[in-house]
């Protein structure tokens, strides 16, 4: 996926804080899975158990359509992508207006709406993700998804080899990927599990916030509340590393906060490079929050 704030490009800097040893692995905001995909192509997470769970339906029934049914997925994709190679911004729209949103409201109603995903269903929401301006997932108020098309000459539509390896990746034994709200899941962590954390940021200016990932947001409150949680497990025994900007906000919750000091955690200002501006000259390298209670290599 190409995903708001994905972690591709901060990798190196990530895996200087991976756990030697632990023991169930644990991503609550999967997002692109980069950490998780990492971890996995390095053999880091052979023999443990592993746990992904994001709270955005549409994403977590993608990544199950692709596990369960990847070949029929990847006939759908080459089907979009023939589409948008004829018409490009026209099929982008008629996909997401006509097909993607009315098919997904279908699904509202049901008590878990991802449960239902088809392999179609997936197939529009990896297109939409690849052909998407900057490869948001927004929702507007009605639960619609509503990014406009991007402006890419060749987007690579179907990736069939990397879709078979996510396929392959997501069906390891001991893996479970589930839609939940992270406080439902790490209240269920233990000593010595390794948990990674990128939460939605914290805007770094007034005119910058940009947290619909879902209906509900991320907001003020539950980057406290998240605080709390993360406190809690480095009390409890756990290994946590943690992504976040800079903002004001994040600074006291975990660097001025005397409860996130004294439990261990320690903050790390790391360079990225910053894609999703509306001003293009507003985009560039800021440095972000790598927060984590593991002694860094």
């Amino acid at each position: 996926m190409k995903w708001a704030g994905g972690k591709r490009q901060l990798l190196p800097a990530l895996r200087k804080f991976y756990p030697a040893a632990f023991n169930t692995y644990w991503e609550p905001f999967l997002g692109s899975g980069a950490v998780f995909f990492d971890l996995h192509a390095r053999g880091a997470l052979d023999g443990h158990d592993v746990r992904l769970s994001d709270n955005n339906a549409d994403l977590i029934a993608c990544y199950r359509a692709v596990r369960d049914c990847p070949e029929q997925v990847i006939r759908e994709l080459l089907r979009l992508a023939i589409g948008h190679g004829r018409d490009g911004a026209r099929h982008y729209y008629e996909v997401r207006n006509q097909r993607f949103n009315p098919q997904r409201a279908a699904l509202a109603a049901s008590a878990d709406p991802g449960s239902e995903y088809t392999a179609s269903l997936a197939a529009m929401f990896v297109y939409l993700n690849r052909t998407g301006y900057n490869g948001l997932f927004r929702l507007n108020s009605d639960g619609e998804f509503n990014v406009p098309a991007g402006s890419y000459a060749k987007p690579r539509i179907c990736d069939e080899p990397n879709l078979r390896r996510v396929a392959k990746a997501l069906a390891r034994p001991g893996l479970t990927l589930e839609r939940a709200r992270v406080e439902r899941v790490v209240e269920r962590a233990a000593a010595g599990d390794f948990l990674y954390f990128d939460p939605p940021y914290a805007p770094l200016s007034k005119t910058a916030r940009f947290t619909s990932y879902t209906a509900e947001g991320f907001d003020a409150e539950d980057q406290k509340r998240l605080r709390d949680l993360v406190v809690s497990l480095v009390r409890r025994g756990c290994h946590v590393l943690m992504s976040n900007s800079t903002a004001p906000e994040i600074a006291a919750l975990y660097e001025d906060n005397e409860d996130a000091v004294e439990a261990g955690l320690r903050c790390y200002r790391i360079p990225a490079r910053r894609a999703i501006n509306s001003n293009r000259l507003r985009r560039g390298t800021v440095d972000e929050y790598v927060i984590t209670n593991v002694r860094g290599r």
